[in-house]
């Protein structure tokens, strides 16, 4: 396939094997195991919690349950699956207490994406931040259309992802698509279901343009006020007026796909 192909039929549940396509030439069967495997995840098939039936999902790769159970330790070693004696493999939770965690963790990665993309050449810089521009302009639809929870917050995602993509360092956006699934997660796992905020434009469309500007301590005041109204909402704590929209992270669409 080329380049542009394979980005778009990798895409399919968001951007979590972007790292993947782009770092290994020639990947493994354990390598393929795992991508469906953070797809299922990331798409909501497999839900906070749920347990991954061995013999299920081997037979619809059309695998053997080892390579199966070596790319699973992999997801577990991510923290995104759990092995629990007697109860095998289940999908992580991401609960309240866990989330300031996870976006210190974000912010401290895409914070230095943000300023690391600003400090480089004017031309440089605009080159790099060719995607995460199609990338806002891909959120400004989906929140425009309104009603698509799972939309726009893959949007969302996809941006903050971009952005570390646009470093060109593959050892920061394999973490970040590690950080990627596991924020979709803990929405996931939050008590009153799938909720995405709807009036987060002005941030994405500021945050853009301080980078854009070589404004980098500008961009990363911003992601960071970003980050903490995000985890003060996902608490509950948030007191500032804000909106939102609520929906499933619909994964009925995917299936796995038989490994050649």
């Amino acid at each position: 396939m080329n380049e542009p192909q394979d980005r778009e039929n990798t895409r399919r549940n968001g951007p979590v094997t972007r790292p993947l396509v782009k770092m290994v030439r020639r990947p493994s069967t354990v390598d393929l195991i795992a991508v469906e495997l953070r797809n299922a995840i990331y798409s909501g098939t497999l839900e906070p919690g749920s347990s991954v039936r061995e013999a299920e999902v081997a037979a619809q790769l059309g695998v053997s349950r080892g390579p199966l159970r070596e790319s699973a330790q992999r997801l577990v070693q991510e923290g995104l699956l759990v092995a629990k004696p007697g109860a095998g493999l289940r999908v992580v939770t991401v609960g309240k207490d866990q989330v300031p965690e996870l976006y210190q963790a974000r912010l401290a990665l895409e914070g230095f994406a943000v300023r690391w993309v600003a400090g480089q050449e004017p031309e440089d810089r605009q080159q790099r931040l060719e995607t995460p521009r199609e990338l806002l302009a891909a959120l400004e639809d989906a929140v425009a259309d309104g009603g698509d929870a799972r939309r726009i917050g893959d949007a969302d995602l996809d941006l903050h992802y971009g952005l570390v993509e646009a470093t060109g360092n593959f050892r920061l956006i394999s973490s970040a698509s590690t950080l990627i699934v596991q924020t979709r997660i803990a929405a996931l796992s939050h008590p009153d279901g799938y909720t995405v905020r709807t009036d987060i434009l002005d941030v994405h469309r500021t945050l853009l343009h301080q980078i854009s500007e070589g404004d980098g301590d500008g961009a990363y005041r911003s992601l960071e006020g970003h980050f903490e109204q995000t985890v003060e909402r996902m608490r509950g704590t948030l007191s500032d007026p804000f909106s939102t929209v609520s929906g499933e992270a619909d994964g009925s669409d995917f299936s796995f796909s038989r490994l050649p």
